[in-house]
């Protein structure tokens, strides 16, 4: 759906954007039309720093990538069900109420949850529909 990279270190910008390049030209990741360039950049000159005494070794130059994907969709039912069978029996509702929520809020929370849920459902089928008149 949508990737950021994360440089620190000895990093030059022109090979960046180069490998970049390379793996949209490759078309095997797809991302979502409303983010069309589909990867976030970011660069910082400043190598990692390396904590003294851990197993962790020093590196001229780092990356990290986050990406969203739709497989987290399944990530989202476990949460959703969990969310019910605790709010089912109001567990640790009193505490939030105590803290100044409103018990109108959960049913609100519950609802974007299922919203999004539904929303990775639908990108998930449609890439099972885009997928469907290719032949390998």
């Amino acid at each position: 759906m949508a990737c950021v990279m994360l440089y620190r270190g000895d990093t030059v910008a022109k090979d960046i954007n180069s490998a970049i390049q390379t793996m949209k030209t490759k078309r095997s990741i797809q991302f979502v039309e409303w983010c069309p360039t589909g990867f976030k950049v970011g660069i910082n000159n400043a190598p990692m720093t390396v904590v003294p005494g851990s197993s962790q070794a020093k590196a001229p130059r780092s990356v990290c990538m986050l990406s969203n994907t739709t497989a987290i969709v399944e990530a989202w039912s476990r949460l959703d069900l969990k969310f019910d069978l605790m709010y089912n029996k109001r567990a640790f509702v009193h505490w939030y109420v105590g803290e100044g929520m409103e018990e109108g809020e959960f049913s609100e929370a519950r609802e974007d949850l299922a919203a999004l849920e539904a929303d990775y459902a639908e990108m998930t089928a449609e890439g099972d529909n885009d997928d469907a008149g290719d032949e390998y």
